[in-house]
């Protein structure tokens, strides 16, 4: 697949306004500074399509964007950062629950977490959130430039083994050098 063109569409904070169309979506989720925009944007090809920033756990709401006019990249809140107050976590989380069991045209979440470390137990949550209610999922690590290459398959393995997926299930990338973008286009033609 190749993408040629990706828009913001819009950005939800109440359940209500969760879209419910007909078109394909494929989301993204995962702790908080994991490196969410920036795969977005390697994806995509676009520098700033995805907000990224420093400070760690800004995305406090759910944004949609439509690429190819095909289909649709939704990007949830980061977990795990708690400068922000309970209430308003609580907010994202139900939101984000929401969004993941209501949404019929969600064919698959990427977990997206860091090569460098282990899964924690808000990584574990997610996914047996996601098995719980069958939702399709991939793992992919990230950053897998700030390793040796020798040392990726590795890191990929022991982070299958702490979530308790087969390796199969875990997929590397580097939004820095762009390890992996073909396999995860791939993988989206495969579904569309």
């Amino acid at each position: 697949m190749k993408i040629t063109s990706a828009r913001y569409l819009t950005s939800v904070v109440e359940e209500k306004k969760i879209l419910d169309d007909d078109m394909v979506e494929f989301a993204f989720v995962g702790r908080s500074n994991v490196g969410k925009s920036s795969l977005i944007n390697s994806l995509t090809n676009q520098k700033n399509l995805a907000k990224t920033s420093s400070t760690p756990g800004l995305t406090k709401m759910i944004n949609y964007f439509v690429v190819n006019e095909l289909f649709r990249i939704v990007d949830l809140p980061g977990y795990g950062y708690a400068k922000t107050g309970h209430k308003h976590i609580a907010n994202w989380a139900g939101l984000m629950e929401k969004y993941l069991i209501k949404s019929p045209n969600l064919k698959t979440v990427f977990v997206l977490v860091d090569c460098r470390h282990k899964p924690n137990e808000l990584d574990k949550m997610m996914l047996e959130f996601l098995n719980s209610y069958q939702i399709p999922y991939i793992v992919i690590a990230t950053k897998v430039d700030k390793l040796a290459k020798s040392k990726v398959p590795q890191a990929c393995s022991a982070i299958a083994k702490e979530l308790g997926v087969r390796k199969e299930m875990v997929m590397a990338y580097s939004s820095e050098n762009g390890c992996g973008k073909e396999k995860l286009l791939q993988y989206l033609e495969n579904i569309l």
